[in-house]
């Protein structure tokens, strides 16, 4: 039962680093959003993979918040914000093998600094927790390295989701009215910023940073 329990929990979070890398190396803004979607499904597999081992229902309801709101709601939202804009990011800040490399650098990173943090939680958990912290680090590349305003956002979620992942990993999950709090900031987020958005479109057609620059200009 441990076993199987240590096997599911470093699957799923191991997914949700995955995904998190995954969104610097595609370009598309639909493959980005289904690898979001991917990501918000494996961190409520962790909560729910938590939940079911401790017996905390709090923390499996909290699972359910994660999948329908991380895993459904807001990849919706922010695809619908995207609207008919152009589906590729044409020219990134950092190129794709630059992001990856840069990606893995900061993977070292988060195992190197989260070690002590590792080590004081202990257990299955507790050797996980860098890959919370890498999750939320390449988030901040994502942030960083990418021109349209979608792609940020979905930078920001990375880093919501590591967050996220670093909190269930260390204290065995939050509680459940506080996690609900959070999601349904996000998701309140991902509407401004939707309506923000189509609001830009409606009068300057494009939503490239370089482009609202030029206008600035």
């Amino acid at each position: 039962m441990t076993s199987t329990y240590a096997t599911a929990l470093t699957l799923a979070a191991g997914a949700v680093l995955i995904c998190a890398v995954v969104v610097l190396w595609v370009r598309s803004v639909r493959s980005v959003l289904a690898v979001v979607a991917t990501q918000g499904v494996a961190l409520g597999c962790v909560a729910m993979t938590l939940g079911l081992h401790v017996g905390d229902a709090g923390l499996v309801a909290t699972a359910g918040v994660e999948l329908a709101v991380k895993g459904i709601a807001i990849p919706m939202l922010i695809g619908r914000a995207a609207g008919d804009a152009p589906d590729r990011e044409r020219r990134p800040l950092v190129n794709v093998p630059a992001s990856l490399v840069a990606s893995a650098a900061l993977i070292v990173v988060a195992f190197a600094a989260a070690r002590g943090v590792a080590t004081f939680v202990g257990a299955t958990g507790g050797g996980l927790v860098p890959v919370g912290v890498a999750t939320l680090l390449v988030g901040f590349l994502v942030l960083v390295s990418r021109r349209r305003p979608v792609f940020q956002v979905v930078g920001l979620l990375l880093v919501d989701n590591g967050v996220a992942l670093v909190a269930f990993l260390c204290t065995a999950g939050v509680p459940f009215l506080i996690e609900l709090g959070v999601s349904l900031d996000a998701l309140l987020g991902v509407v401004v910023l939707m309506v923000l958005a189509q609001r830009l479109r409606s009068e300057f057609g494009d939503l490239d940073l370089d482009e609202l620059r030029e206008l600035h200009d």
